[in-house]
C-alpha cells in the first residue's frame, strides 16, 4: 500500500503551488489570504513550537473552536508531528468538553473564543492543560496562537514527518452515544485518503475553484472535504458564523461546497413563498422556465447534448428566472454536496432545474464519512447514490446496511467491547435500514439507531435529551422529535398527580385533563421547568417546542413495550398532526 499521509500531502502543495491562495477569511470586513507556500511555512513553525511544548507522535491535541483558519493550521501542525487531532464542537457544554478531553487524554487544547475559555476554566488547572488561544487578546494562563509562528528548525520537522505512515491515527472524533456518553471514532490517514480519492474520482475540482467552509470542522464531513480542497489546490473560505452563510455565498461565490439539507430547504421554501405571492404572469414564467431548465440540465447530467431549440429556450429561461435563482447562492456552481440527513427529492429537482447539481451522499463518522454518493453524471434524487469505490455494502436479514472497506474506522477509542459489538463478521453495522434499486442506487428507508439527526446535520442522542428533561418531577413521559427537522420538539405527558395538585394550590380550575394541558398558565409552567432542566444540554440538543398530552403512552395502545420503552413509530402515527403543528412556523425558531 502506498505510504500516504495528510500532512505530507498538504505541505507538498506549498512546493507545487507556493503562490496559490489556500485560505481566505475576513478580519474587520476585509478579506485576508494565506497562500499554500505561507500555509506550509506557518504549519511547520507551529509544529516546531508544539514540539517544544512536548507534543510528539501519537499525542492527542484537542481543538475547541468555531471554524477559522487557525483551526485548519492547528490540525495540519498536529498531524505534521504525528499527533492526533481531537475536535470538540464549539457549541459543546463544559461537561461535554471535559469528557472528551479526559477520555482522549489530551494535554494540549486549542480554543477559539472566550466562550470556550469559560467552558474549560473550571477544570483547566486540575487536568494540567496547556491552552493555546486563537484570539488576538490572550486569556489568563493561555498562550496566544500567533506566538507559535516563530519556529526555526523546520527541516528537522520535515525529516521526522517522512517516517510517518498511512495507518497512523489521524483523528479521534467523538459522536453522541444513545446513553449520552460520546464515542471516540478512531480514523487513520488511510481512512481519510480513501475519501479524497473517492471524491477525486467523480468530481472535478482544481486551483480555479472556491469552497466555503460552512459546516463545523469538528464534523467529519467538512473536515474530509477540506482535505480534498487542499489536495485539489483550491481555496477554502472560512466563516465562523453559520447564520451568515447566505451572505457569504453571495460574496464568495463558491464554485463547490458541502452542506446539510437545511440550507437547501431554506432557499427552496423562500423561493416558493415568493412565488406564492407573485402575479399569475410571473408564476407562469417561473413554471415555464423551471420546466425548460429541468429538461436541459437533466440531459447534461446524462452527458447528452441538448438540441438547438431547447438550448435557445434555456437561454431565455436562464435570463428570466434561472440565473437569478443561482445568484441567490452566489452564481454558477460545478456542484454542491449534501449530507448528514435526507434531502427531499423535490428540492434536488428544484436546484437541478435552476442549473445547480446537488449531489446527496450517505455515511457516518465511523466511515470517514462517505459510504455512497450521487455523482454529477449519475444522479437519482431520493437516493443517496451508488457505493463509493472500494467500499462494500450488503444488507442484513433485517435490511440493516453493513459496510466493509478502507473507509471504515479502526474502532472506538477506549471502548473495545463496544467496537466488537459494532462489527459482525468484519462488517460495520451502520444502524440504518436501506435498499438498493435496480440500478444500484442506495436508499435509506429507516433508522435503527436512536440518534436524532437534524436537518442541520447535528447528531443528537435522543435518550440523553429525554433523560435530562424527563427527570423533572412534573413529567411522566417524553418523546423527543427532530429527525430531518431544524430543531427539537417533544411530546410531553405530565405527571398528572403532581400537576393536578399544583393546579388546585394555585386556583387553576379545569374540567378534565385535556382542558388542563391546554391552559396557558400550565404551558408556561412547563416551559419554565423544561428550560431549567435543559441547562446541561448544548443549544442544539434543547427542545424548542413541546405539546402537552392528556393521555399517557400505554401498552394497551401499543405505544410502549413491556419494559416501558416508547414505540416511536406508533406514537408518531397517532400524534402526527400535533407534531406537524409544532413545526408550522419552523423558520421562526432558530436552527
Amino acid at each position: 500500500m502506498e505510504n500516504r499521509h495528510l500532512a505530507r500531502m498538504i505541505l507538498s502543495k506549498g512546493d507545487e503551488l507556493p503562490d496559490q491562495p489556500a485560505m481566505k477569511w475576513k478580519v474587520d470586513g476585509t478579506w485576508r489570504t494565506l497562500t499554500y507556500g505561507e500555509l506550509s511555512e506557518r504549519a511547520l513553525k507551529v509544529a516546531f513550537k508544539l514540539k517544544e511544548l512536548g507534543v510528539k507522535k501519537g499525542d492527542k491535541v484537542a481543538i475547541f473552536s468555531d471554524n477559522r483558519p487557525e483551526w485548519a493550521i492547528s490540525d495540519l501542525s498536529i498531524l505534521t508531528l504525528g499527533g492526533i487531532s481531537v475536535p470538540i464542537y464549539a457549541t459543546s457544554t463544559s461537561e461535554q468538553a471535559r469528557y472528551i478531553i479526559e477520555d482522549s487524554g489530551s494535554k494540549v487544547i486549542m480554543i477559539g473564543s472566550k466562550r470556550q475559555y469559560d467552558d474549560i476554566l473550571p477544570f483547566m488547572e486540575k487536568l494540567g492543560l496547556t491552552v493555546i488561544s486563537f484570539g488576538d487578546i490572550p486569556f489568563p494562563n493561555t498562550t496566544p496562537f500567533k506566538d507559535l509562528w516563530k519556529g526555526d528548525d523546520l527541516s528537522g520537522i520535515r525529516e521526522e514527518l517522512s517516517s510517518f505512515g498511512s495507518d497512523d491515527l489521524c483523528t479521534i472524533i467523538y459522536t453522541s452515544g444513545t446513553t449520552g456518553e460520546p464515542k471516540g471514532v478512531m480514523l487513520t490517514h488511510s481512512n481519510l485518503f480513501h475519501q479524497v480519492d473517492a471524491v477525486d474520482t467523480y468530481f472535478d475540482v482544481g486551483p480555479e475553484d472556491r469552497s466555503l467552509c460552512f459546516l463545523p470542522l469538528s464534523h467529519v464531513f467538512e473536515r474530509a472535504w477540506s482535505y480534498f480542497v487542499f489536495y485539489s489546490g483550491a481555496v477554502n473560505h472560512y466563516m465562523d458564523d453559520p447564520k451568515l452563510v447566505r451572505e457569504y455565498m453571495e460574496e464568495v461565490r463558491p464554485t463547490v461546497m458541502v452542506s446539510v439539507p437545511r440550507l437547501f430547504e431554506k432557499i427552496y421554501s423562500t423561493a416558493n413563498e415568493k412565488l406564492r405571492k407573485a402575479s399569475p404572469l410571473k408564476k407562469a414564467i417561473f413554471k415555464w422556465s423551471m420546466g425548460v431548465g429541468h429538461k436541459f440540465n437533466t440531459l447534461k447530467t446524462q452527458s447528452k447534448v441538448p438540441g438547438s431549440f431547447l438550448s435557445f429556450k434555456y437561454r431565455i429561461a436562464d435570463k428570466l428566472v434561472l440565473g437569478k435563482l443561482r445568484n441567490v447562492i452566489g452564481g454558477d456552481k460545478k456542484f454542491l454536496a449534501s449530507g448528514g440527513s435526507p434531502l427531499l427529492a423535490e428540492i434536488g429537482e428544484f436546484f437541478l432545474s435552476a442549473g445547480v447539481v446537488v449531489c446527496e451522499g450517505y455515511g457516518l463518522t465511523e466511515t470517514s464519512p462517505i459510504i455512497s454518493m450521487n455523482r454529477p453524471t449519475e444522479l437519482r434524487f431520493g437516493t443517496v447514490g451508488k457505493t463509493a469505490p472500494k467500499v462494500e455494502v450488503k444488507l442484513s436479514k433485517e435490511k440493516e446496511i453493513l459496510v466493509k472497506g478502507p473507509n471504515v474506522m479502526r474502532g472506538y477509542y477506549n471502548k473495545p467491547e463496544l467496537t466488537k459489538e459494532t462489527f459482525v463478521d468484519g462488517w460495520f453495522r451502520t444502524g440504518d435500514v436501506g435498499e438498493f434499486d435496480e440500478d444500484g442506487f442506495l436508499k435509506i428507508t429507516d433508522r435503527i439507531k436512536e440518534l436524532i439527526i437534524t436537518s442541520t446535520g447535528k447528531n443528537i442522542a435522543r435518550q440523553r435529551v429525554e433523560l435530562a428533561v424527563g427527570k423533572d418531577h412534573y413529567i411522566e413521559q417524553i418523546l423527543a422529535i427532530g429527525n430531518n427537522r431544524n430543531y427539537l420538539s417533544a411530546l410531553v405527558v405530565p405527571y398528572f398527580e403532581a400537576l393536578e395538585e399544583y393546579a388546585k394550590e394555585r386556583g387553576i380550575s379545569f374540567s378534565s385533563r385535556e382542558a388542563l394541558v391546554k391552559k396557558q398558565e400550565i404551558i408556561d409552567f412547563y416551559n419554565e421547568r423544561i428550560q431549567i432542566v435543559q441547562k446541561e444540554l448544548a443549544n442544539f440538543e434543547k427542545i424548542k417546542k413541546f405539546t402537552l398530552l392528556s393521555e399517557e403512552f400505554s401498552q394497551a395502545a401499543n405505544e410502549i413495550t413491556p419494559t416501558l420503552k416508547n414505540k416511536r413509530r406508533v406514537i408518531m402515527e397517532r400524534y402526527g398532526d400535533l407534531v406537524e403543528k409544532m413545526y408550522l412556523e419552523a423558520d421562526k425558531v432558530p436552527a
